[in-house]
């Protein structure tokens, strides 16, 4: 496998390139609009090829190439357009700007044959990945609670282009957390959502949301957000907590505190004995979410290039349901509550 590189931001530099060094992937070539940008990473990770355009990139890339596709949810249409039919591609998350962008992007995927997995790599972090063997193996009994909490200072200044989005939080960040809950319960009857600004950071969309997932009366699903708390890290969070009938899972995400230096993780958990007061356990996960998940986001497209039959994981007909629980709790967000 050959990885050709479409954008060279700040997620690339930080998650994409080095969890593929981690990994042994071979970056053959990168592209980017800043060609400085390019050249930079270029050198950083030994990359040996910078090109001028994406038809360039198109021209050398070899048949066993993977195209990771990493650039602002409206300009994805564009770039698949200019790659070759029944090509492997990792799309970037959000998969497009709204729901009708994603169906687009479905659309010319199913046009154009292409193999195509979106980003959506919090599903394959280490510790995602440990709380879903204790869970699948009913060690916790049967799960009825997934919350997700998250109270931390977000430097929003990162990513430039978040300023001129109609909409940021849910659709750039809380959608990682959609997402992994979908991957554990599946797809919601109902989505709920509240999303709204901040005095002080007044240019963004939306940097605080409370989104529940309705999956019936025995099943929860909760996220709370607020990316504005600057009070220093005693009291920042930012956890996913999994409840089951027998016991529970708390994952401690060290990433999101003092971004993006980050705290260390903590993955605990505890399982009910008859008779004995409840004990949690600490275990130690090798890996983070950056950049260890994103290995596993591209480890699914490589079995898709080694087996032509293989359906990811993460593939854009899976993501696409993601897309609508996304713009369900925009909706909800606009629209909902009932009026006193």
């Amino acid at each position: 496998m050959k990885i050709q590189v479409i954008g060279a931001g700040g997620i690339v530099k930080d998650a994409h390139l080095p969890a593929y060094r981690l990994a042994g992937f071979d970056v053959a070539g990168i592209f980017d609009l800043n060609k400085q940008k390019a050249e930079a990473l270029a050198g950083e990770f030994a990359i040996p090829a910078v090109y001028a355009s994406v038809e360039e990139l198109v021209r050398q890339a070899a048949e066993d190439t993977v195209f990771d596709v990493a650039v602002p949810g409206n300009a994805v249409l564009g770039i698949l357009e200019k790659l070759p039919d029944g090509a492997v591609v990792l799309i970037q998350k959000p998969m497009g700007e709204n729901l009708e962008a994603a169906k687009a992007i479905l659309a010319l995927c199913r046009r154009k044959k292409l193999k195509a997995g979106i980003n959506f790599q919090m599903r394959y972090a280490p510790y995602i990945q440990k709380a879903r063997e204790i869970i699948t193996s009913g060690q916790i009994g049967e799960l009825c609670d997934i919350e997700i909490k998250i109270n931390v200072y977000t430097p929003w200044h990162l990513w430039d282009f978040l300023f001129s989005a109609k909409r940021v939080e849910i659709l750039y960040h809380s959608i990682h957390y959609v997402d992994l809950i979908r991957s554990f319960y599946g797809n919601p009857k109902k989505v709920y959502a509240k999303t709204i600004k901040h005095p002080k950071m007044a240019k963004l969309a939306s940097v605080k949301s409370n989104v529940i997932m309705d999956y019936g009366d025995r099943k929860g699903a909760n996220i709370l957000t607020n990316h504005a708390h600057e009070f220093g890290l005693k009291h920042q969070q930012s956890y996913v907590k999994f409840e089951g009938t027998k016991g529970a899972v708390l994952i401690e995400m060290g990433l999101l505190k003092n971004y993006p230096k980050g705290t260390a993780d903590k993955f605990e958990y505890v399982v009910l004995e008859e008779g004995k007061e409840p004990q949690w356990k600490e275990v130690p996960i090798e890996g983070t979410w950056f950049p260890h998940a994103f290995i596993g986001s591209m480890a699914e497209m490589e079995k898709t290039l080694e087996n032509p039959g293989y359906l990811p994981d993460n593939s854009v007909e899976d993501c696409i349901h993601t897309m609508a629980c996304v713009e369900a709790a925009h909706l909800s967000s606009e629209e909902g509550g009932v009026e006193l």
